[in-house]
């Protein structure tokens, strides 16, 4: 996955990371509500995913300024399938919630790695995200389980450990280093560490906030898609907040 990733960032264009960007959000939206909302079915669910995925189809040209018409346009069609199924379906207030949350948290931060892609150095920056990301989830893993005592969140995710996140910031503050030392444009380290810091610290709550999601409903993971390791929603569920952060930093010039 690492491979076809920095593949697509560096021999792709930005159109065609758009394109997988939509592919990955609707398998993933297809996975929220399989979860979420089990009595959405046929129709109603594929035109919800459709309207879900308005956020992030508005981004194929790069411009900021879209985004908001494409929340605003997935907000009518979420509350357009509700008020027609409503009696119909068997809990629409949960449909609204859940299929609002699902255009903001699943499409719109894929949104904002599309307008990363974008930027003059975006496949660079997108490269550091991963970086950060994957090495702080190989760090928190491994030293979770050497010295893991201290429980992070036990009700929402019992193997996460104080220890593990502690290791994770540190593995991912070493892997974003060593990723620009050897990428063509190099970021400032004494912008891009508290920076990265900070991203890992939201990586993780985006870790711990799709467990929360299916510790909530009840299951262990969000689809099967990956075979042995769940769904796609929860390889990507780290970037989903983190995404948009980073994108701000670099938007109003707090990362250069």
């Amino acid at each position: 996955m690492a491979l076809c990733w920095f593949l697509l960032l560096f021999l792709g264009s930005p159109l065609l990371f758009w394109a997988a960007a939509v592919g990955c959000g609707a398998v993933a939206l297809a996975e929220f509500f399989r979860m979420t909302c089990p009595f959405l079915t046929g129709l109603r669910l594929y035109i919800t995913i459709a309207g879900c995925l308005l956020p992030l189809l508005v981004v194929a040209s790069g411009q900021i300024d879209l985004l908001i018409a494409g929340l605003v346009a997935c907000l009518l069609v979420v509350v357009t399938i509700a008020l027609q199924g409503y009696g119909r379906m068997e809990d629409a207030w949960r449909y609204l919630s859940c299929a609002g949350f699902a255009g903001l948290y699943i499409a719109c931060a894929l949104a904002h790695l599309v307008l990363i892609r974008f930027l003059p150095q975006g496949p660079t920056w997108l490269a550091l995200l991963i970086a950060m990301i994957a090495g702080s989830d190989t760090g928190a893993y491994y030293a979770g389980r050497a010295f893991g005592r201290r429980r992070l969140f036990p009700r929402i995710s019992p193997k996460k450990t104080v220890a593990g996140g502690i290791g994770g910031i540190m593995a991912g503050l070493v892997a974003v280093e060593l990723v620009n030392l050897v990428l063509p444009y190099h970021c400032d380290p004494l912008w891009l560490l508290p920076a990265s810091a900070l991203l890992i610290v939201i990586g993780i709550a985006g870790d711990l906030t799709e467990s929360l999601i299916k510790r909530s409903v009840g299951v262990k993971d969000s689809g099967s898609v990956l075979f042995g390791h769940g769904g796609l929603l929860d390889r990507i569920d780290s970037l989903l907040l983190t995404g948009p952060v980073f994108f701000y930093l670099l938007h109003f010039g707090l990362l250069s």
